[in-house]
């Protein structure tokens, strides 16, 4: 497909690029290194990173175990809504090391984030309510070139993702969160 002369958007390099498997190749160490120059810009990236482990490493699936509520189970798909929390990653864990080989593969480790929770007031089915929330903001980015000329490489849009600060899942289409917007303030 990669030789045919189609427009392919994204092309197969771009789409594996979003993969949670090269976010976590990209957070081992020297790997940044490897396309950026700067120190202080890979620094300042770094520090935007939440651990991501794959399940061959045996110190971070013990501590998974007995701390599964600092970290989610992803699976190598997309899609949203299988994700794994709480007490089932520590079941999930201890059945996929029975399995072994491939089924371990098929999943990472990442350690579990938890954001600030603020008031909002969330439109359902027509009906507003208020509850404590969390939100995810998503960057569009616009990317474009051809054989090694970059003809466009830019921002483009956001996306705000806004749940019930006591849900795990955050799909807007599966119900579990809602669109938003931002308010930015000097402060």
């Amino acid at each position: 497909m990669e030789q045919s002369s189609a427009v392919k958007c994204p092309s197969i390099s771009y789409h594996l690029v979003g993969t949670k498997k090269i976010q976590q190749e990209l957070a081992k160490p020297n790997v940044l290194e490897r396309f950026l120059e700067n120190k202080e810009e890979i620094a300042k990236l770094r520090q935007c990173f939440a651990g991501l482990w794959s399940l061959d490493d045996e110190e971070v699936v013990k501590s998974a175990i007995e701390n599964p509520d600092l970290f989610v189970l992803k699976p190598q798909r997309e899609g949203g809504g299988n994700n794994i929390y709480g007490l089932d990653v520590r079941e999930a864990l201890i059945r996929l090391k029975k399995e072994g080989g491939d089924a371990l593969s098929a999943y990472i480790l990442m350690q579990r984030i938890f954001p600030k929770a603020s008031l909002a007031s969330l439109v359902r089915g027509g009906v507003c309510h208020e509850a404590l929330t969390v939100s995810e903001l998503g960057i569009y980015g616009a990317y474009l070139r051809n054989k090694d000329k970059v003809i466009i490489n830019d921002k483009c849009g956001y996306l705000m993702r806004t749940k019930v600060s006591s849900s795990d899942e955050g799909g807007v289409a599966a119900g579990f969160a809602v669109l938003d917007s931002l308010y930015l303030t000097d402060k």
